[in-house]
């Protein structure tokens, strides 16, 4: 961890030594003051916050790996070993980003294969989820290192294919869960208004309906009015075509067959999807190249640096909120840890002749209350009489069962390392000549292309949840 925090400070002999000692007294000892500094927060919220820190690290380091600079730097220091050029010229770091990347993704999926079954922290193999955080990091810096010591035309093959299917199953399974969280958050407030007959909840379901509507349509007309003039031909078919989806999804919505099998379906999941698609394909109108003048963005003066760390930051906010989710969410992906589980005996067929303690129903009904949203899920670590005597850690919410699938969690994190990977190379050609600046994060017709591929499926895919259940009637009966 050290020596890549101060990979930055290398071009400085006298900086870089003193930074990189200090660097280096923070590497193992950074996730555990995470896990630490969480205060009521459970060791599963703890150790995702973890990952997501070393995810963010790795593909920090990855974009600085793009600079020729850098380049220079890791060749100066594998004594020219290591040279970065591809068949066709220069790529400055293009085999560097999939090697970094490549370490990284195989590090989640070697803990993938570990943590497989693992369904409590009373396992043993818990603790390699949960803590020894320094021997970890030391097994990345050493993938990161191993992995430059493998041949070129591996990761030539790595980075056109395996990455780059990667990266699509991960943008895929955000989508899915996007929609997910439409359906979600609208059945979450339908059940409260019901229950509660509360004000307050009707007010956030129809104010916040509203506004994402309006969010929508101020995006769609900036969009015509800066990105779609002249000639700009695939921005102007871009822009009407999701502005046609998004109507059509709102009428679709509140359709009478489609209220009939689904009485919750209606504008607020439309107004999700609407305005994340919106944003989507805004993102990829504004990061396209200029050579046909249809984007401004690149033309103002002090833009650059600004859309390079916004990209940026909604990237990795995107990658955490994916991870999150799926992490919390994979009943569909096999994850069965909400399933109520009678004691294991050798005679399938003995009689329950015991009834459940008052400690039992008690963790039953907060594990209910959780799942359901009515309670947080730090309310789980109230169990203060198994800490006076369990040697279990403090702040334990996975006594009783996880709280996600380890295994998938870390499968979706080396989907991310493949998505992270394929984003940052693929307008390395277009950077090549940009010796003196960072390169820019997905400003090519292919990552614009792959934006509003991305919105088109994403409306696709929650038609389909409302169509299905008018076509497929007896899959949805309760």
């Amino acid at each position: 961890m050290g020596a890549l925090l101060s990979l930055p400070l290398l071009a400085v002999p006298g900086v870089g030594t003193i930074m990189s000692v200090a660097a280096s007294c923070c590497g193992a000892a950074t996730c555990s003051m995470v896990c630490s500094a969480c205060g009521k927060c459970g060791n599963s919220v703890a150790t995702r916050v973890a990952y997501a820190l070393i995810l963010l690290l790795n593909s920090i380091l990855s974009w600085i790996m793009l600079t020729p600079w850098a380049i220079k730097k890791l060749e100066h220091l594998t004594f020219d070993y290591v040279s970065i050029n591809c068949p066709t010229g220069k790529c400055h770091g293009w085999l560097a980003v999939h090697r970094i990347n490549f370490a990284l993704g195989l590090f989640h999926l070697v803990f993938a294969g570990l943590l497989f079954g693992v369904t409590s922290s009373k396992n043993p193999r818990a603790a390699l989820q949960n803590g020894y955080w320094g021997p970890k990091i030391i097994a990345w810096l050493a993938f990161i290192v191993l992995s430059f010591l493998i041949p070129d035309p591996f990761f030539q093959f790595w980075g056109n294919y395996i990455s780059f299917l990667g990266g699509m199953l991960f943008l895929i399974f955000g989508l899915i869960l996007l929609v997910d969280l439409a359906h979600t958050w609208a059945e979450y407030c339908l059940d409260k208004i019901q229950n509660t007959d509360s004000r307050v909840w009707r007010v956030v379901l129809v104010g916040s309906t509203l506004g994402m509507y309006l969010g929508s349509l101020a995006m769609t007309i900036v969009q015509y009015i800066f990105f779609a003039q002249g000639d700009c031909a695939m921005n102007q078919a871009a822009i009407t075509i999701n502005l046609l989806f998004w109507l059509g999804i709102s009428f679709l919505s509140v359709h009478p067959s489609v209220q009939e099998h689904n009485a919750r379906a209606g504008l607020a999941q439309a107004a999700i999807v609407a305005v994340y698609c919106t944003y989507l394909t805004m993102s990829a109108v504004s990061m396209e190249p200029d050579d046909k003048h249809c984007n401004p963005l690149i033309r103002a003066q002090g833009t650059r640096q600004t859309s390079v760390v916004i990209g940026a930051i909604v990237t990795m906010l995107t990658v955490a909120y994916t991870t999150t989710r799926a992490a919390t969410q994979s009943l569909g992906l096999g994850n069965n840890r909400g399933a109520i589980r009678l004691p294991d005996d050798d005679d399938e067929h003995t009689l329950v002749t015991q009834q459940p303690g008052r400690r039992e129903m008690r963790a039953e009904a907060l594990r209910r209350a959780v799942e359901e949203g009515s309670l947080p899920a730090d309310a789980l670590l109230s169990d203060d009489e198994d800490d006076e005597h369990s040697g279990n850690t403090p702040h334990d919410d996975e006594r009783s069962y996880t709280q996600y699938d380890y295994s998938i969690f870390h499968v979706i994190f080396f989907l991310a390392t493949c998505w992270v990977a394929s984003l940052l190379t693929s307008n390395t050609e277009d950077d090549a000549s940009n010796d003196d600046h960072f390169a820019t994060v997905g400003r090519t017709y292919w990552a614009s292309w792959v934006k509003i591929i991305s919105a088109w499926f994403c409306y696709c895919l929650y038609i389909w949840t409302l169509v299905a259940p008018v076509l497929l009637p007896e899959r949805f009966e309760s």
